[in-house]
């Protein structure tokens, strides 16, 4: 392994802390740029949260246009939908505020606007799929979740309307100039909104430590990830108003993020397929499955699970490594409970008739390519079931 050439990359510039939404005019300056489509949902505009972003813009006189056309699990046509709006608008950089949607919309949106075609054209899945070389107009990233950390990922992932799958577009020149972790920001998040986004930045820490792929810089990220995960989703699920727990969750999903350029695993195949066709949220399906993907992987990767089961508190000196990946795989379960996530797709709406298409839209993902242990069409079926 320590024989094979690989290289590391950590560019994205991030401003972090209460207050941070007040630094961007300035940084609009260094950029030289003047007016951004500020990208997001109909229900972040009705925020607070989104509200205060604008009054530092108009008490600055800073021209903007707003596109809240982004539905949950973004589409395609949202993505063309914004395309129409910036260019009609005059904009020449984009903002995105909000949770994954609208973040993974403004980062294609910057595609299409730079490169032109439509979504499917940079299909990372495609043989034919066209090269993403830029210019791009420049992109900052506003996360009001704990979950996604696309503030600070180079792929931006889309819902095809046409083909109900997820459609992956990737490159370096997708990445934001700037990302702003403001823990103020995401305060008035729902528990349950809270709880799923953070449990899908600890299965962004969790399966992108254990993809076969040598990258120990993210290694030690993940695991840095996982220990804030631990020790503040359940503060900031139960008591919203602390800022230190919203502010270490912001952290930890960043981390996944940052971590997950080895790539990622099974459960996202699984919450990809779960979004697509039953429009779960990602961090819910993500939070629903991980434990029975976890247990299909405990052979194979205990000696990461024992990690893990140490940031747990388990006392994992000189104990059986699969005893311990057994220990961690019911703490993530605990956890689960204690931030109240369902524990199975069945009660979430899922119905049985759904599982033999999303296994079929599971199996075309490529997450499952990386993960820790070779997953077949059946596995990925029984995964199902046993989470159902």
């Amino acid at each position: 392994m320590l024989q094979d050439i690989t290289r590391f990359s950590f560019p994205t510039s991030i401003i972090f802390g209460p207050g941070a939404i007040g630094e961007l005019p300035g940084e609009f300056i260094s950029m030289g740029v003047k007016k951004p489509l500020i990208v997001t949902d109909q229900n972040m505009e009705k925020t607070d949260a989104f509200k205060s972003l604008l009054a530092v813009f108009k008490n600055k006189q800073i021209d903007f246009q707003v596109f809240s056309g982004v539905q949950p699990n973004p589409h395609d046509v949202d993505v063309e939908n914004g395309v129409s709006v910036y260019n009609s608008s005059a904009c020449d950089f984009i903002i995105g505020v909000g949770g994954g949607s609208p973040m993974d919309a403004a980062k294609a949106l910057a595609v299409l606007v730079g490169m032109g075609g439509n979504i499917a054209d940079y299909d990372a899945q495609s043989d034919t799929k066209k090269e993403i070389r830029g210019p791009l107009p420049s992109i900052i990233l506003i996360p009001t979740t704990a979950g996604t950390g696309s503030e600070v990922g180079k792929c931006s992932v889309i819902t095809s309307t046409a083909q109900k799958r997820k459609i992956f577009l990737c490159s370096p020149q997708m990445m934001p100039a700037i990302a702003v972790l403001d823990p103020k920001l995401t305060v008035s998040l729902p528990p349950h909104l809270t709880a799923a986004t953070g449990m899908d930045a600890l299965t962004h820490n969790i399966e992108s430590l254990t993809a076969p792929v040598f990258h120990p810089m993210c290694d030690a990220i993940a695991i840095k990830g996982v220990e804030l995960t631990v020790k503040y989703l359940e503060k900031a699920v139960k008591t919203p108003e602390d800022i230190e727990a919203r502010g270490y969750m912001m952290l930890a999903a960043m981390m996944g993020a940052v971590a997950f350029q080895k790539d990622l695993g099974t459960a996202h195949s699984l919450s990809h397929a779960l979004s697509a066709i039953c429009g779960l949220h990602h961090g819910l399906a993500n939070a629903i499955v991980l434990p029975f993907v976890m247990n299909f992987n405990k052979e194979v990767s205990k000696s990461e699970y024992t990690l893990i089961a140490r940031e747990f508190g388990i006392d994992i000196y000189g104990k059986d490594e699969l005893e311990c990946a057994e220990k961690a795989i019911e703490e993530v379960r605990a956890l689960n409970k204690r931030v109240g996530i369902p524990e199975s797709l069945s009660s979430v709406g899922v119905k049985s008739e759904d599982l033999q298409e999303l296994t079929e839209k599971a199996y075309l993902d490529p997450c499952h390519y990386t993960n820790a242990r070779s997953c077949t069409k059946e596995d990925l079926l029984s995964l199902l079931k046993e989470a159902f």
